[in-house]
């Protein structure tokens, strides 16, 4: 039957693509309070399009933007049953002067097809979508149970979701979560992503006196907040790149011996990743290669650094105020809240006398990893194999996805991330695309797996 399904699919190209071009024309900005109307019209596209394939769907009303939920039933031969998660909400646009086409109205070229949200996610949760259709249309029902969770609110950190799950977690019962909000591992290698950082983001001021002062007439006799701020985030990190605070590592488990041969399996050109972002020089913790540091191990940033007199010329102050942004992206087994009191603790300790310090937290969240040999991930495996062609690279992403824990804790399943774009598609940058073969055989990977999970 999956190669009808797969037959049906590639019949039905074009069809797809005139679907997905109406789907991005609605501009479903999240953080637009002007498109309010466009994220309703957003998830009623959703929700017809299920209807219109004979798939049970309803709006799960959040206290913010709506979700879609859509079922297509169980099935007698029993199996795991998987939830597909997305999102249709897209990124704000950015300066229309930096597209070479209008953002909302869809345009390829090259084979790319150039649109807001079309690789972060309407274009990949199509793909699952179309799937889905594809096996009703040709077989009547799917060889699974198939879930959807598509929600309105991802790009502003899907503060509804969670007690979302809460309320429907009987609904949203699943073995498996599925995503597609992720990317390959090249331009020719297709992957699955089974780990992500977690995340810590602070903000740190440090006040000294009332007002800026005159570096002349008061220098060298009241603490300078930029200088003592300075010194403090230098000293969170020691000359070997390692992290300076107290029981940061202690939690961080050595990788496995296979992990690591699969990670060092890849292929990786360090010049050509450095050159890639314009980078005179790669860094980071000793001991480690690059892409260790990448994915494997827990990390400490500045974000950003503000203070004192910035502007064109010379004003000679002693500044009142200095503030730095700083994240830590963690591993698995690092706890959030532990490490956020030590980050707290330790950057008071440093503060020097005279110096009045603030510390905010904006992010915190635990970092997520599924087993290697997880069935679930292996049968996503075999999956996305048949559909692209290629046998797809194991990896772990830098970033984070506090969904993914959350999906753990609140319906105890593991989550897998196949990804169909490029991760140079522009996502939240101007002149984001999907190249079209793409979202083809991530279409057919979807109907795959369905038949691989059957078995």
């Amino acid at each position: 039957m999956i190669e009808k399904v797969i037959a049906h699919l590639t019949e039905q190209r074009e069809n797809h693509l005139e679907r997905l071009n109406a789907f991005l024309r609605i501009p479903c900005i999240s953080t637009d309070p002007q498109a309010k109307a466009a994220i309703v019209d957003g998830a009623n596209w959703v929700l017809r399009f299920f209807h219109d394939a004979g798939i049970e769907a309803d709006i799960l009303e959040t206290g913010g933007h709506p979700a879609v939920f859509a079922d297509t039933g169980p099935v007698d031969s029993g199996g795991p049953t998987i939830l597909v998660y997305g999102h249709y909400d897209v990124q704000p646009t950015g300066g229309l002067d930096l597209w070479e086409s209008q953002p909302f109205d869809p345009v390829v070229r090259d084979g790319r097809l150039y649109a807001r949200g079309s690789a972060d996610d309407k274009g990949q949760v199509l793909t699952h979508m179309l799937a889905a259709e594809a096996w009703k249309s040709v077989a009547g029902g799917l060889p699974i149970r198939v879930k959807f969770l598509i929600e309105g609110e991802e790009e502003i950190g899907s503060p509804h979701l969670g007690p979302l799950i809460e309320r429907e977690r009987e609904r949203l019962a699943c073995d498996y979560v599925c995503l597609s909000d992720t990317a390959k591992f090249s331009a020719d290698t297709p992957a699955i992503t089974y780990g992500t950082k977690g995340m810590l983001y602070k903000e740190v001021v440090y006040t000294g006196a009332r007002n800026d002062l005159h570096s002349g007439t008061f220098g060298g006799t009241f603490p300078n907040p930029a200088n003592a701020l300075v010194n403090t985030l230098h000293r969170l990190k020691d000359a070997d790149g390692r992290v300076t605070i107290p029981g940061f590592y202690d939690a961080v488990e050595p990788n496995t011996a296979e992990e690591l041969a699969a990670l060092r399996g890849l292929p990786f050109d360090e010049q050509a990743y450095a050159a890639s972002v314009g980078a005179g020089a790669l860094a980071g913790e000793k001991g480690f290669s690059t892409m260790e540091r990448r994915w494997l191990r827990p990390t400490l940033d500045v974000n950003g650094l503000l203070s004192g007199f910035t502007g064109e010329g010379a004003m000679t102050i002693i500044p009142a105020r200095a503030m730095a942004k700083v994240s830590m992206r963690l591993v698995p087994h690092q706890d959030p809240v532990a490490i956020s009191r030590s980050f707290d603790t330790y950057v008071r300790e440093l503060t020097p006398p005279g110096i009045q310090v603030a510390i905010q937290d904006f992010t915190s969240c635990a970092a997520y990893a599924c087993p290697l040999d997880n069935p679930g991930l292996q049968k996503a495996a075999a999956a996305v194999e048949a559909g692209f062609g290629v046998k797809p690279a194991f990896i772990r992403e830098g970033g984070s996805l506090p969904i993914l824990p959350m999906f753990k804790q609140l319906l105890g399943a593991e989550s897998i991330m196949m990804g169909f774009c490029l991760a140079t598609c522009n996502a939240h940058g101007p002149n984001e695309f999907m190249v079209l073969d793409d979202f083809y055989c991530g279409t057919q990977t979807a109907a795959h797996l369905a038949t691989k999970l059957a078995e």
